[in-house]
């Protein structure tokens, strides 16, 4: 990825990390290697699986295959109703495993009440896991070599590995920074702690369980925050001039207007003392939607 050169600031204003433009150079940059790729006789596609009618997960279902649309990706999709059984989503993975047109596909989650997200996963093609998030794929992670030496020839779960190249596209270094995640999930804090450390951060992963996150945050050159708990972060957690990647979304009502707002997991004036901060909306999102074309072309290339 091109590396962004940070603008000028007004004192005391965190340069703005603009994940929108960052992923429109990716998926520049992917166009060209679907335009290659379907010149070799190679279609890159990418599959969904759909259980249910979560508002939340059809609107990123849809934004996934408008993705696809912009960058030239095929996509092939499957929605389940909200009563599907368990054999009916094995079917459905079973057929994005044998259907040559479907490079790489996800299993939307999270799935209805009942229904094993772990069991479902295994049975995943681990080459054609879009998200990275297969069992297979995430232990390649947990053998990585520290350093960097030599490179990980699976997919990468998708937030992450949008975090970290944002971070690159801003020269903000890793090797050798302190690094705390708020949050342990399995899409974020877990993977991020063992891709970062990979880089030779030192990364603390924190929880609802950990004594003082305010303490481990202030120490940190770098914060991100992936707790889903709206304005958690405070200015005075953060250390003067660290970089802070807001990975949390929250619909927050505003009373006066009745209106929903989305806000992150950092405290909006947390600008006057970080030196960088993603954005909610417009950071860590779109990186996250351009890192999972970026596994699907990847998986073509591989092919």
């Amino acid at each position: 990825m091109t590396t962004t050169t940070s603008t000028a600031q007004d004192p005391g204003q965190a340069v703005r990390i603009d994940g929108t433009a960052l992923a429109s150079a990716v998926k520049d940059d992917l166009r060209e290697r679907v335009t290659a790729l379907k010149e070799t006789g190679v279609h890159p596609g990418l599959g969904t699986i759909l259980v249910g009618s979560n508002p939340g997960s059809l609107s990123y279902i849809a934004g996934k295959h408008r993705d696809c649309a912009e960058v030239g990706i095929e996509s092939i999709r499957l929605d389940l109703p909200e009563t599907a059984s368990s054999d009916d989503i094995r079917d459905a993975i079973r057929f994005m495993n044998q259907n040559p047109l479907v490079t790489a596909f996800i299993i939307q989650l999270p799935l209805p009440d009942g229904i094993d997200p772990t069991s479902m996963l295994e049975l995943m093609d681990p080459a054609k896991d879009a998200d990275g998030l297969h069992p297979l794929n995430l232990g390649e992670l947990v053998l990585a070599v520290p350093g960097g030496n030599g490179s990980i020839d699976t997919p990468l779960p998708c937030t992450p590995r949008g975090i970290v190249e944002m971070l690159g596209a801003y020269d903000i270094p890793i090797a050798g920074q302190h690094v705390t995640i708020i949050g342990q999930g399995l899409t974020v804090g877990r993977p991020l702690g063992l891709l970062l450390t990979r880089l030779e951060a030192t990364a603390t992963l924190t929880h609802s369980r950990t004594v003082d996150v305010a303490a481990e945050c202030r120490r940190a050159d770098i914060i991100v925050a992936a707790a889903g708990v709206a304005g958690l972060v405070k200015p005075d957690w953060i250390k003067p001039g660290a970089a802070v990647i807001d990975v949390g979304i929250t619909r927050v009502l505003n009373e006066e207007t009745g209106k929903y707002k989305l806000r992150g997991d950092v405290d909006p004036a947390a600008s006057a003392v970080a030196g960088y901060l993603s954005p909610v909306p417009g950071g860590v999102g779109p990186m996250t939607r351009a890192m999972l074309l970026k596994n699907v072309v990847e998986a073509a290339e591989r092919r």
